[in-house]
Order: C-alpha cells, then sequence, then structure tokens
C-alpha cells in the first residue's frame, strides 16, 4: 500500500530545525477507513444462522422460485469446452421460450471470452446478456497487457458483461493499491460494459478480508461484486453473501451507487438459492430484487429450479 510522506520543516524556538513527518492516507486507506471491517466470524456466522432459520421459509415459492430461475446466469466454463458444445448449450437457451412460454428467460450465458463471437452470433433471445470470465480466469495471476487485450477482445467479440477475479495474492498482501489499480484499468476498457468482479472469497478467510475486498472492488469500479470462481472450494457461503450483501448497503448509503451481488460456486440446491436470495431481501431490500441486480452464477440450477415450478423432474438444459 502505497503512502505519501509530507516532511515540514518548522522552527520551535530552540535553534533546531525539526523535520515533522506527516502520513497521508491514500485514497483506499482512506475509503476502508469510512466502514467497519473490524467484523467477529462467530457473530456474522450466528447472524446468518439465525436469519435463515427465520426468514427463508416464507420466500420458498412458486413466485420467488421463477424469479430465481431468470437470474440465473447459465454457465459453461469447462476444459472440454467446443464451439460444437457451447453452440449446443446456446442453442438450449434459445429454443427454452418455445417450449416453455409462460417462464422467464435465463439471465445470461456465461463462458469463456474465445466463445464470445460463437454465442453472439448463435443467441436470438433479447434481454440474455453474454457474460466472459476475463483477466486470467480464475487465477488472475497473468501480466495485465494480457488481461487487458483478452477483456478487449472478449468485448469487441460480443461479451455484454465481463467477470473479473480480484488478484487475490495482492490484496492478501496488503497491497490494495495495486488490487484497486488492476481493478480500475480493466473497469477502463469495459467502459459501459458491466464489470463483475470476483472476490474468491475462499481465499479470504475472514468476514473482514471479505467487507474490506467488497470495499475495495467497488470503489475500484466494479458494477458487481461476485463470491467465487467456482474453481476453488469453500465457494459460495451464506456468510460470505451477507458480508458483501452489507458492504453493497453501506457503500450505497455512502455515494447513492447501486452495485449488484452475484453468488456462484456451490450453489447445489433450490434452498441454497432461495437461501441467497432471502439475505438480498433481508439486508438489501426489494431494490435489489431483480435480474439486473441479483444473479446465480450457476448451471446445475437451471434444471433444479425448473423441476420445482413444474412439479416434475425435468432436464432441459
Amino acid at each position: 500500500m502505497t503512502t505519501n510522506n509530507n516532511e515540514l520543516h518548522c522552527n520551535c524556538g530552540s535553534g533546531h530545525k525539526h523535520h515533522h513527518v506527516h502520513k497521508t492516507m491514500s485514497k483506499y486507506d482512506e475509503a476502508l477507513s469510512l466502514y467497519d471491517t473490524d467484523l467477529d466470524d462467530k457473530i456474522v456466522k450466528e447472524t446468518v444462522t439465525k436469519l435463515i432459520a427465520e426468514k427463508v421459509q416464507e420466500n420458498d415459492t412458486l413466485e420467488v422460485k421463477k424469479f430465481l430461475f431468470g437470474s440465473i446466469e447459465l454457465t459453461t466454463l469447462k476444459t472440454t469446452d467446443s464451439e460444437e458444445s457451447v453452440l449446443a448449450f446456446t442453442e438450449k437457451v434459445n429454443n427454452f421460450e418455445a417450449s416453455y412460454p409462460d417462464l422467464p428467460h435465463v439471465a445470461t450465458i456465461c463462458v469463456y471470452p474465445c466463445f464470445a463471437k460463437i454465442v453472439s452470433q448463435t443467441l436470438e433471445i433479447e434481454g440474455v446478456e453474454i457474460a466472459c470470465v476475463s483477466g486470467s480466469f480464475p487465477s488472475s495471476q497473468a501480466l495485465m497487457e494480457v488481461k487487458v487485450a483478452e477483456t478487449a477482445l472478449a468485448i469487441k467479440d460480443g461479451a455484454t458483461e465481463i467477470d473479473i477475479v480480484m488478484p487475490v495474492g495482492k490484496f492478501l498482501s496488503g497491497d490494495y493499491q495495486s488490487v484497486a489499480d488492476d481493478i480500475g484499468e480493466l473497469k477502463d476498457i469495459c467502459n459501459d460494459v458491466p464489470m463483475k468482479v470476483i472476490l474468491e472469497t475462499g481465499c479470504l478467510k475472514t468476514a473482514s478480508n471479505i467487507k474490506k475486498a467488497s470495499i475495495l472492488a467497488m470503489y475500484a469500479g466494479a458494477d458487481y461484486i461476485k463470491t467465487s470462481t467456482g474453481k476453488l472450494e469453500p465457494a459460495a457461503t451464506p456468510e460470505a453473501a451477507y458480508v458483501m450483501c452489507q458492504a453493497i448497503k453501506e457503500y450505497y448509503e455512502k455515494t447513492g451507487i447501486q452495485i449488484g451481488f452475484k453468488p456462484a460456486g456451490g450453489l447445489n440446491s433450490v434452498m441454497d438459492a432461495l437461501i441467497y436470495y432471502t439475505i438480498v431481501k433481508e439486508v438489501l431490500g426489494e431494490k435489489w430484487l431483480s435480474n439486473r441486480w441479483l444473479r446465480l452464477g450457476t448451471s446445475r440450477l437451471a434444471n433444479m429450479l425448473l423441476s420445482e415450478i413444474l412439479g416434475e423432474e425435468t432436464k432441459f438444459f
């Protein structure tokens, strides 16, 4: 983290010149100082456990499940992905509307940047975004020039949203300035294209770190903050989601800027989705309950939600 030392000279009447060093906080230290980041993991866990026990049941409705289905970012990020498999994946989204005209379509198709062009050329459904993971996903370990090029090329090929990974190693080293600079540089490339910043909360370990990372990402230019890549364990957790939503709420109160939230990785059941919905509803409120501001990064959940909505096991995706 960088600080500037401003030396002031004064004559204190003793005939000797003294050097008084005043440390100036970096703008990111200053931003963090506006928030309570000294969180107790045990209290966070207890709060979330209580919230789930008391509130989730009331959201276990058909209406909420339909909404959650419409918030899914249908994701394929496999080593085995090919043009053929991504084409087939996109065609399923194209065909969904004809099969289920009364249901919302998914919010997004999420792929690697090399498949942005084929998705943009094939996707026929209005209102489905094309998200690309970029900036050397999932590690974020690459030269900045490579991250910039990959992001710019994804957008040129049709990506309408970009998901990047916060440089976690830099964050854990305390180099918040570099973390923010990396995020900011990629946001400059994205310009008006919404950018999600993945915190990889499982690597951050503590609620305090998750809160700090959330605040840094938002101040540096994130349009959404996202829990995880889904490539490491643990991925999304209710505790991480709760802390991130608290940070989004406080940031909104201070700046008036609304930031979206995306849990991803480890969404293995409809109950998981209901838990994240409940946390967003209770912490952030109704304003975030639209598929613009709440996204679910998953593919396996699509068939599960569809099965519950239709009342019979369905394997469409």
